[in-house]
């Protein structure tokens, strides 16, 4: 199968349950439109991605390509630009809680399944000292919401409620079943 992502987390995820990838390199826009809700917009890029990946790959090739968007009040949180903006957006996650939508896309050709899962994620307060602690170990730059719940910052989450696996950046149950649609199973050795 192949992955139309760069995330060596999804690479992970998929292995994790016996799904053995290949990655297939596609670019796409991820700007958010102008009005675009975050639903809306975690799907229009999983979909531009699954159909970017088929297209670079070989005919009758299965791709699956996903999104993760980080909300709070309804504004998504992108990946941090600097220190700043990192410890603005922890800050704002602080002893609140906010949302994950990730979308999981699979395809084949002109066929494509797409599905969102919506997790809801419950900070603990955090203090400014651990907000620049955590810049420091240099896990926020490249994350979504500045965070990462699989590394350190699993230690500012008092709650879930919904997919772990979709927060790292794959709902696992939902891929597993869509793969299963297109004739790919779990539990292959990879």
């Amino acid at each position: 199968m192949l992955l139309a992502s760069a995330s060596p987390r999804r690479r992970e995820l998929l292995a994790q349950i016996g799904v053995p990838t290949q990655r297939v390199h596609c670019e796409v826009d991820e700007q958010v439109m102008p009005d675009e809700l975050p639903a809306a917009y975690v799907e229009r890029v999983t979909r531009a991605k699954v159909l970017a990946g088929v297209a670079a790959s070989p005919v009758g090739a299965v791709v699956l390509a996903a999104d993760t968007a980080v909300v709070l009040d309804e504004q998504i949180l992108g990946k941090p630009r600097d220190r700043e903006h990192a410890a603005q957006m922890l800050a704002a996650l602080s002893d609140r809680e906010h949302q994950v939508l990730t979308a999981v896309a699979v395809a084949r050709g002109e066929q494509v399944e797409l599905r969102l899962v919506t997790t809801q994620v419950r900070f603990r307060c955090l203090s400014a000292a651990e907000i620049a602690a955590y810049w420091a170990s240099g896990e926020p730059a490249d994350k979504a919401g500045a965070y990462g719940i699989q590394g350190l910052g699993a230690v500012f989450v008092a709650h879930i409620s919904g997919s772990y696996s979709a927060v790292v950046g794959l709902p696992l149950l939902e891929t597993a079943a869509l793969l299963e649609g297109f004739g790919i199973s779990c539990w292959q050795p990879c």
